[in-house]
């Protein structure tokens, strides 16, 4: 079985951004594995602002975890 995760290292901040969304939306999917409850709610919290800076933080937070797993892309322009 090949593991969705396999590694943290990405070779650029822009696909490392996109691993953090990845891990979010992951997140999101193995606490609420109903697709149609999530379907459901996605509507309540798509007019949130509340909700909307939430999800930014916990994007921000793997966003910090996933940078420092690459070294912060030291070195590379």
């Amino acid at each position: 079985m090949t593991s969705w995760l396999p590694t943290l290292k990405t070779a650029t901040p822009e696909e490392g951004y996109d691993l953090a969304v990845k891990l979010s939306r992951v997140a999101v999917k193995l606490t609420q594995p109903d697709a149609g409850v999530r379907d459901r709610l996605r509507p309540e919290y798509a007019e949130d602002p509340d909700a909307l800076i939430a999800v930014s933080q916990v994007v921000a937070t793997h966003f910090a975890t996933v940078a420092a797993a690459n070294g912060y892309w030291q070195g590379k322009s």
